[in-house]
């Protein structure tokens, strides 16, 4: 039987709904559900004159081709109307129940992993019953919705240009502030970062013993000390610790010096400090290419490697091509 794959489009107002709608006019050979308020699929496909055929979760046959135009959807009411391009905060409360009732489709089992479409963090706050500044982003939103201490995020390439070897970029902090990411780096969080890497080399990607690269956090990591001292107080020290059970994992190495070719064909995974040391350098090589993977996580998640872009929802001029990676890269992590 083919895969079922849910897919939580996103922010209602963004691309999210055009490059899924997109998407499966094309063959597909798994079967997408998406957890979606219909009226606003339906309105949407009319103003890019595609064609759409909506159809309940209990009349999908797994043994069945997937029909192009055709969508499985478990309905989800918006609270306000949406209007491509226009994102209104009366709507984060659909945004997070499309995401709830997904991510519990996969801990039951009832479908099989979870693709996620962009989200504006800051419409969800400013319409979040918790208040502004809770919610930090999908991967800190599920390890928390699925009971997990820590899991890790982490982008990847699986055909980047100019290299002949997939780029893969795990990030030990994601959504932090700038100053607030040296307080992050402890020896007890980093060690979890690198055994939650490695254990996903080996348990999806099944490489028997992945090859770790590791970011300095300073300009040439810390340079002996001379410009910041994580590297040689906290970093070395954790890695070293893990050589020593096995793992291969390396000193801390400066990030201009690891995103070259040398480095990412020779190794399998690199660890990133924080969110733009490692996500420049990767989107600069497979923009629309890149997949979103999130591990540590009960279920397997992937996402798309880009924004809203509200300016382009409703306009027809959009690229669904992360969207297929996503999905791609999700079922065969679920195989």
């Amino acid at each position: 039987m083919r895969q079922r794959i849910a897919v939580t489009p996103g922010e209602p107002a963004g691309i999210g709904p055009d490059i899924l709608i997109q998407l499966i006019q094309n063959p597909q050979h798994h079967h997408l559900v998406a957890f979606v308020d219909p009226e606003l699929l339906q309105q949407r496909a009319e103003q890019l004159a595609l064609p759409l055929s909506l159809i309940s979760l209990s009349e999908l046959d797994q043994n069945q081709e997937p029909v192009c135009g055709q969508l499985a959807v478990v309905p989800h009411l918006c609270k306000a109307k949406p209007k491509a391009g226009e994102g209104v905060a009366e709507n984060a409360a659909y945004v997070l129940a499309c995401l709830d009732a997904a991510i519990d489709a996969c801990r039951e089992n009832s479908l099989d992993g979870l693709v996620t479409g962009p989200i504006n963090k800051h419409l969800i706050n400013a319409g979040y019953e918790s208040g502004a500044g809770s919610f930090t982003g999908h991967t800190e939103y599920l390890a928390e919705r699925c009971g997990v201490d820590r899991v890790v995020m982490m982008l990847g390439v699986e055909n980047p240009k100019h290299f002949t070897a997939p780029l893969r970029v795990a990030l030990h902090s994601t959504h932090l502030p700038l100053r607030d990411v040296p307080a992050s780096i402890t020896s007890e969080s980093l060690t979890q970062t690198l055994e939650i890497a490695n254990s996903a080399m080996q348990q999806q990607y099944g490489i028997a013993k992945p090859k770790i690269l590791v970011c300095g956090l300073n300009p040439h990591a810390g340079e002996n000390g001379d410009l910041g001292s994580e590297e040689i107080d906290i970093i070395n020290p954790c890695v070293q610790a893990l050589r020593e059970q096995g793992l291969d994992v390396s000193d801390a190495m400066p990030a201009d010096t690891v995103f070259t070719r040398r480095f990412i064909e020779s190794s399998d995974v690199i660890v990133a400090m924080y969110h733009d040391q490692g996500l420049a350098p990767l989107k600069s090589h497979g923009f629309g290419a890149a997949v979103n993977i999130t591990l540590g996580l009960p279920i397997v998640k992937t996402s798309v490697d880009h924004g809203t872009a509200f300016d382009l929802a409703g306009t027809g001029k959009t690229d669904y091509s992360s969207l297929q990676h996503a999905i791609d890269t999700a079922v065969k992590l679920c195989r």
